[in-house]
């Protein structure tokens, strides 16, 4: 199904609700996803992003508040909503016995396509997703790239204007990572709107236009992923410890002076989000006073990893309700 998506929202939530017995999993929830971009969804261990993407597919019913999919409402448009988008998960959902050509076959049959429609589908995706020279090869001897991109080929059957990626990457060589995100771009640049997961923050940095992060049910940050950056600060200061006795001293007095939060993991190398020079000065000056020795200073730019711990306090990522 394709969709004319010049000027509109692909995905609007407005004050998204979901309670678990007595745990709110979602709490009031807001973003908007622009058509013909890629947003990431990141949170830590239980704030709520499956929750949050299961509503959006039509899988889970919200109990309050409003989606919709291009205009149309994921409760009182469902089926229809369901054919604006691809699901697609971690791990290929088709037949290990059968070649990628047979798989995207019966997956276009049983969509509607006539025999001979589906065989020109058949043929634009293996094309399209440079499965063409194992079109014949049973699923058993492909890759996990292969898997991968054949899973996406077959979500993509009927040209849905959404994509959903659960963790596309997962378990992929760096190679055939950046394989898949040669696909993902390609895929946006065609017209295809990308809502996904990633528990590789570099590669939400790579491909999002948008970050929505949710911790404990709600949206704690919405940005690009510069914005996010450039939020917690606009350097990192990294520095070593030279005793590792006083490395825990080191972060307090750091967090003192730079006035933000610390991790500190029993190493001697700390990190911290630096706002101007002054703030470095001052730093590196109470450092000195307490005569804590140090073997390296490094200042760069931030990362989404430090954007992440300073946001959620360094939840891991992980499968959450």
């Amino acid at each position: 199904m394709t969709m004319n998506t010049d000027g509109t929202s692909a995905v609007e939530v407005r004050n998204l609700v979901k309670t678990f017995g007595g745990c709110r999993a979602v709490d009031g929830i807001d973003f908007n996803i622009p058509a013909g971009t890629v947003c990431c969804i990141l949170g830590p261990n239980g704030a709520g992003k499956t929750t949050v993407i299961s509503i959006l597919a039509t899988l889970t019913a919200p109990d309050s508040g409003s989606v919709k999919i291009f205009g149309c409402d994921v409760r009182k448009d469902a089926n229809k909503v369901r054919r604006l988008i691809g699901l697609t998960g971690q791990f290929a959902s088709i037949d290990e016995g059968m070649t990628a050509a047979e798989n995207l076959m019966i997956f276009a049959r049983l969509l509607g396509f006539s025999r001979k429609g589906a065989k020109e589908r058949t043929k634009e995706l293996l094309e399209e997703f440079s499965l063409t020279e194992v079109a014949d090869t049973t699923l058993s001897e492909f890759s996990g790239g292969m898997r991968r991109r054949l899973d996406i080929a077959a979500s993509l059957i009927t040209r849905p204007p959404l994509i959903f990626l659960d963790e596309p990457t997962t378990g992929l060589d760096p190679r055939t990572r950046a394989q898949m995100w040669h696909t993902i771009r390609n895929l946006v640049k065609n017209g295809s709107t990308i809502l996904m997961t990633t528990q590789y923050l570099d590669e939400a940095d790579q491909l999002a236009d948008s970050i929505v992060i949710i911790d404990r049910g709600r949206v704690i940050a919405n940005d690009t992923p510069d914005g996010l950056k450039k939020s917690i600060g606009s350097m990192i200061l990294r520095i070593t410890v030279k005793e590792m006795t006083r490395a825990e001293e080191a972060a307090v007095i750091i967090g003192r002076s730079a006035d933000s939060a610390v991790p500190f993991s029993e190493a001697c190398e700390l990190t911290a989000p630096i706002d101007n020079t002054g703030c470095l000065a001052r730093v590196l000056a109470a450092l000195k006073d307490a005569d804590i020795e140090l073997t390296e200073i490094n200042v760069t730019r931030p990362t989404l990893d430090e954007v992440f711990f300073a946001l959620t306090g360094g939840g891991e990522e992980s499968e959450d309700r």
